[in-house]
């Protein structure tokens, strides 16, 4: 006991101290702990919020690009369509063709010419039809998906996290209508040039086809393509493009540039950059890839309802006169069911994904 009393006597100061120093340090690191579980927390909050607005951010974009969609199934498209429709219709027009063949009698040079005439007029039109159909759908949703882009972004700029879009009149009304209207363009003032390409390319293909040539739906989806082929490949790279948009050089040359570093020059208008985003996207090497899977699906279809209308005849083959009946009413069809066909065409999956990246991210595509 008294070496104990000793001992504490002679020591306690530094047990104190040890004492001291120890509690010390465990208050201190328990004040670290809790500080740091704190900013654990706060960090986890600010994620959740971050998330819980990036999902908004989605929702709210996902909300607005299907409703761009809508926009453009319901008012652009069929308008557009129309007005082509009356357009080929009036500019390449078979009746004059039929009557006089059927007021002629036997062979005759003539009537041989009159046949060869007919079988690429009706190809022609059929093949104009599918491909205009196809690529002017294609080309309007460009445009819905650019535009509708621009008043997203504008409109979260202009009402900061609130996002909201109605009501937004960001871009003037008069550029947007401007903008729009210019998918008449095809119909107003390039078809001449689009019909003298079209039957060209149908002329050298049906070159040499007799009309005793027996047709089977394999040949006739090999003609179609043919012809798409050699009208799509025939002059510079996307020559077709100045069917759709009027070529005007400062367009091309401002284009190019966008194309390249994306830097649009302070001088352009906001009309006229919208046209130069167009004109970049469907310029590009994905557009041209999305058009042909397009056409294809459009071809594809095409084939299997005349084999289905001809009653299994194409299937096992028909001769060429009796297939260009079928032929020549295949054009007015495919406009007067375009709604049909373009849903054929939006639901191959490259094409969905493709007008998602215009409507997200542009450049992407253009880079």
């Amino acid at each position: 006991m008294l070496s104990l009393r000793g001992f504490w006597t002679r020591h306690r100061r530094k047990v104190f101290v040890t004492t001291g120093v120890l509690g010390g340090g465990y208050l201190l690191y328990k004040l670290y702990n809790a500080h740091r579980q704190r900013l654990a927390d706060l960090e986890a909050e600010l994620a959740r919020e971050q998330e819980s607005s990036d999902e908004l951010l989605k929702a709210k974009m996902q909300a607005h690009f299907e409703n761009i969609q809508t926009i453009a199934d319901t008012t652009t498209l069929p308008h557009a369509m129309h007005y082509l429709s009356s357009r080929i219709a009036e500019e390449l027009d078979s009746t004059y063709l039929t009557e006089r063949l059927m007021q002629m009698k036997g062979k005759s040079p003539e009537k041989l010419e009159l046949w060869d005439r007919l079988k690429v007029l009706s190809f022609t039109r059929m093949v104009l039809s599918l491909w205009a159909m196809t690529i002017l759908s294609l080309y309007i949703r460009v445009q819905v998906n650019i535009l509708g882009r621009h008043l997203y972004i504008d409109t979260a700029r202009g009402f900061g996290s609130s996002l909201i879009i109605e009501d937004a009149d960001l871009i003037d009304r008069d550029d947007q209508q401007k903008f729009l209207a210019s998918s008449d363009y095809l119909s107003s003032y390039g078809m001449p040039a689009l019909i003298s390409n079209v039957q060209a390319a149908a002329t050298e293909v049906l070159n040499g086809k007799q009309l005793n040539d027996q047709f089977n739906t394999t040949v006739l989806h090999e003609t179609i393509m043919q012809i798409l082929y050699k009208f799509m490949k025939t002059g510079s790279p996307h020559h077709w493009v100045n069917h759709l948009m009027p070529e005007d050089a400062r367009w091309v040359e401002l284009a190019t540039a966008f194309s390249s570093d994306s830097t649009v020059l302070p001088d352009v208008t906001k009309f006229e950059q919208l046209m130069l985003e167009t004109r970049a996207v469907i310029s590009s090497g994905e557009f041209s890839s999305v058009a042909e899977m397009a056409l294809r699906a459009v071809v594809d279809t095409v084939v299997v309802d005349m084999g289905a209308q001809s009653g299994g005849d194409l299937a096992s083959g028909m001769p060429l006169a009796r297939v260009l009946a079928r032929v020549s009413q295949m054009g007015p069809t495919l406009l007067g069911e375009s709604s049909r066909f373009i849903q054929i065409i939006l639901n191959v999956p490259e094409v969905e994904l493709f007008f998602t990246l215009i409507y997200s991210n542009m450049q992407n595509l253009i880079d």
